[in-house]
């Protein structure tokens, strides 16, 4: 308890965590430009890439990381319908029911993935979320050998999504997957089945620049 007390008092010196009148505390604003600076991170060159997604599908393009355990959303550009979908940039959510965590998964040797899965666990989403680390590991071979991954309204129902991951320069390079998704009666068998050659071919030209 002490250790923890000084370390936050060190970060609100700084100004990365407050203290509020009950004396909890929350983020500090100092954190702001910090976001800033991992946001410009993905640059505009990523961006652009998206958003030529989005004028060949029309659908919302979407750029993630491997966070720890978890996807991270950095970058989104939107789709051009009325209705479409958002996801935050920032936002957070468990690999095994995403295409693009599947995406990113797949890349890695299959006890590495199945660790993560056992920790982050196989939560139903809907009643399509895959709950089986063995059934789930034996789909990402299948998306290690197509090159693209699916997410079949698992994370959310009435959403359809098709994912690729970056080419990784090594190991130690960061996992970062690339996404198309919307609603699924507009995200038809055969705009994925053209979203796939474009998802690569981004997912080629985006590994140098990331």
């Amino acid at each position: 308890l002490p250790t923890t007390h000084r370390l936050l008092a060190t970060l609100r010196a700084r100004g990365y965590v407050r203290q509020l009148p009950d004396r909890r505390y929350a983020l500090g604003f100092r954190l702001v430009p910090l976001g800033a600076t991992a946001g410009s991170v993905v640059g505009a060159g990523a961006e652009r890439a998206l958003a030529r997604l989005v004028d060949e599908l029309g659908e919302t393009a979407n750029l993630a990381v491997l966070d720890g355990d978890r996807v991270a959303y950095v970058a989104q550009v939107p789709g051009r319908h009325a209705m479409r979908m958002f996801t935050e940039v920032g936002r957070r959510v468990d690999p095994h029911c995403t295409a693009v965590g599947k995406a990113m998964l797949a890349r890695m040797p299959r006890e590495r993935a199945r660790a993560i899965l056992t920790r982050t666990g196989l939560a139903p989403r809907t009643p399509r979320t895959v709950t089986d680390v063995d059934v789930l590991c034996d789909l990402l071979d299948e998306v290690r050998a197509q090159g693209y991954a699916m997410d079949e309204e698992e994370q959310e129902v009435g959403v359809r999504c098709v994912a690729v991951a970056v080419p990784a320069t090594d190991e130690s390079a960061p996992r970062v997957g690339l996404s198309v998704s919307g609603p699924a009666p507009r995200m038809t068998d055969e705009l994925v089945a053209r979203a796939v050659p474009l998802l690569t071919r981004t997912a080629r030209e985006m590994a140098d620049d990331l």
